[in-house]
């Protein structure tokens, strides 16, 4: 039997947003007036949850560039559809909605600022959200997002989701479908699928609402084109703030030649590549939090 996997002390809490609660985890001591860095959100992709962030963020919280005081508060949050958080009936997933998810989590906290960072669908919610909210957003970081994907890695994430079974009768049978071997697998990389599959009446599906299979389905077999709610390269163009935007340079999904196009699109963009594929949180967490770290210190110092 695999010992437990013992996680980052942090908290945990919930909050109500329109049709759906929005659970996140929450790190670092609660600032002072005197002092801390600005907090930051971070959203998750479509494949991922805040489990995922827990490491990264943990790491970050302890960073003492924030000002006298140190550290800074971090909140990563299960966006809705996805992980602990509620599922909306209305199927109320534009990146509107995700927005005001966001915006309810800073309330609950009381901030009024934060930085806001987004990995791949996370980006998508993100960019809009430090678009239509400048007044709350400080600075914004985008991982191995874009608002268009490249071709080889849509395919590939569209055909994994809909060829997903609905549920698998125990987690070594849904370790193999994700190419996992569960004999080999490191006790870490296993309790984050065992946290990642919830368990129901005995078997393992994946946390996240069933609309977004059918979003898929319906791309890849009816040609019917997802309608996220606006228009992300014009969002991109006008969100006011610092933009860092890493890019995984051995991303299917991030083309170079989008990434050029990204530059362009905004001036406030800062380009940063970093060893990994599309998943640079996992793939490369110590590379991400090394070029995240000067983007939030220049920050601190008035930069």
């Amino acid at each position: 039997m695999n010992a437990p996997v013992t996680l980052p002390d942090h908290r945990t809490g919930t909050v109500e947003s329109g049709d759906v609660t929005i659970f996140y985890r929450h790190f670092g001591a609660p600032r002072s007036d005197a002092g801390g860095g600005t907090p930051m959100i971070v959203l998750h992709g479509q494949s991922y949850f805040s489990y995922d962030w827990v490491g990264i963020a943990d790491e970050l919280a302890r960073d003492t560039d924030g000002g006298p005081d140190g550290g800074r508060e971090i909140i990563a949050m299960d966006m809705r559809g996805f992980g602990s958080s509620g599922w909306s009936a209305s199927h109320a997933y534009k990146v509107q909605d995700f927005a005001a998810d966001v915006l309810a989590v800073a309330d609950r906290q009381g901030w009024d600022r934060f930085v806001l960072a987004g990995h791949s669908m996370g980006g998508r919610n993100a960019t809009y959200t430090a678009a239509a909210h400048p007044d709350r957003v400080e600075r914004l970081i985008l991982i191995d997002y874009s608002p268009t994907n490249a071709k080889a890695g849509a395919m590939r994430v569209m055909n994994q989701s809909i060829d997903m079974p609905a549920s698998f009768g125990g987690l070594d049978e849904a370790l193999r479908f994700f190419g996992l071997d569960p004999a080999v697998l490191d006790p870490g990389r296993r309790a984050r699928f065992e946290a990642y599959l919830g368990t129901f009446d005995g078997n393992y599906t994946v946390s996240r609402d069933p609309y977004f299979r059918e979003v898929f389905r319906k791309a890849r077999d009816e040609g019917v084109k997802p309608d996220h709610g606006a228009d992300l390269w014009a969002c991109l163009g006008r969100v006011a703030c610092p933009i860092l935007v890493l890019r995984g340079r051995q991303s299917d999904m991030f083309a170079p030649e989008t990434a050029e196009k990204v530059a362009a699109t905004n001036a406030n963009v800062a380009l940063v590549e970093v060893e990994g594929g599309h998943n640079v949180p996992g793939d490369n967490p110590a590379g991400l939090i090394a070029a995240v770290r000067p983007f939030l210190a220049d920050r601190a110092a008035g930069v």
